[in-house]
């Protein structure tokens, strides 16, 4: 046997393996490894793709109740339309010519539409309004994208899900509550009219047609209602599987945290890297500040601010002892304001990197300090004049 056959025949093996193999735990609570809620990614990212939290019981039930009570308040303009369909043909019956002329034809898709369109109307608003309650407005194409891997059967994964799980074991609960709500109501409701319904044997075509109708209206009415109310803890044990699903690991958490907020590693390097450049570029920085703020003889810093495309005042520059005097003298020499503010320059430099906005807590200092600053210059201006 050649190596390449031989790996084929392992990968068939492995797969068949897989195929056949069942996870015999029933109440896993969680995916191994997946501890962590989902995020306001991935839940949008998995309703983009058509994965919502919607319970069928509620398309179901709504999609029984609404045609149900079309048909009661509809009954009697459906009922002498079919009156009149039964009337037309018979009356034509012997018409050969409007046979094949396509009389007939026409005649009986007119009698279609205005016998079952309002029902069908009314069974598709239901279901788009049961969707449209659960999941709001959602178009999406991704469900119906062909997918190659859901041919091959699984028939571990299909007997984990239907009959060894948490959700097998609902929809089994389920099924058995719904067969259960039916035969309840049909019993209580046929036994009420059992009187009744023994003397139809002798009453007229008319009186057994309504009363069948109306035991029929009666029990689909009561019927679904009673579904309709399953339909809520349906819904909630949708969402919660449906969340349960979307469940991440912490590893994931994190790789999504850097796709969102970047490597913490490499943002540290590329504001280290922008204090190095700002911190040789201190002599082309300190000119374009408004401020310098001084300790005076242990610390500077400059404070840049640019109405346009700032929030708030940005540290160009800062150092203490001789790289303090160096900021100093270069002010001096390009008219930048100094002003002493011993608590400020101090914290500043504990606190503010070179090219951060200064914080939230230090702008009323700031404001003060620069408002002087303005004073003073367009005194000068106005001195100059």
């Amino acid at each position: 046997m050649s190596k390449t056959s031989f790996k084929q025949l392992l990968e068939e093996t492995i797969s068949l393996q897989n195929a056949l193999s069942i996870d015999l735990q029933w109440f896993a609570a969680e995916d191994e490894g997946r501890t962590e809620e989902p995020s306001e990614y991935k839940i949008r990212k998995a309703r983009e793709e058509g994965r919502v939290a919607k319970s069928q019981e509620l398309v179901g039930s709504l999609g029984l109740l609404l045609p149900t009570l079309t048909l009661i308040f509809l009954g009697p303009s459906l009922f002498r339309t079919s009156l009149e369909m039964i009337r037309f043909f018979f009356t034509r019956i012997n018409e050969t010519e409007s046979i094949f002329n396509g009389t007939f034809f026409m005649a009986f898709i007119s009698y279609f539409l205005r016998l079952a369109l309002p029902v069908i109307s009314v069974a598709m608003i239901s279901g788009i309004i049961a969707n449209l309650v659960q999941t709001g407005f959602l178009f999406t194409t991704k469900p119906l994208v062909p997918k190659f891997s859901k041919i091959v059967p699984r028939l571990g994964q299909y007997f984990q899900r239907t009959l060894f799980s948490v959700e097998g074991l609902f929809n089994f609960a389920k099924s058995v509550v719904k067969i259960a709500i039916i035969g309840i109501v049909s019993y209580v409701i046929i036994s009420s009219k059992i009187e009744q319904l023994a003397r139809l044997q002798t009453a007229t075509l008319w009186k057994g047609f309504t009363t069948i109708a109306g035991l029929t209206a009666q029990l689909l009415i009561i019927a679904s209602l009673l579904l309709l109310g399953l339909s809520i803890p349906d819904y909630l044990f949708q969402r919660w599987q449906y969340m349960e699903s979307l469940k991440m690991t912490k590893q994931e958490v994190k790789e999504e945290r850097k796709m969102y907020e970047g490597d913490p590693l490499i943002k540290s390097r590329l504001r280290q890297r922008m204090r190095e450049l700002l911190s040789r570029n201190m002599a082309a920085n300190v000119p374009k500040a408004d401020v310098v703020i001084t300790n005076p003889t242990h610390y500077a810093v400059a404070l840049e601010w640019n109405k346009e495309t700032m929030p708030a005042p940005m540290v160009s520059a800062k150092g203490a002892d001789e790289v303090a005097q160096r900021i100093k003298e270069i002010a001096k020499e390009h008219g930048v304001p100094i002003v002493e503010n011993k608590p400020l320059a101090r914290a500043l430099y504990a606190e503010v990197e070179i090219g951060d906005i200064i914080p939230e807590t230090y702008y009323q200092a700031i404001a003060t300090v620069l408002a002087h600053v303005y004073k003073i210059n367009e005194e000068r201006r106005k001195a100059a004049v």
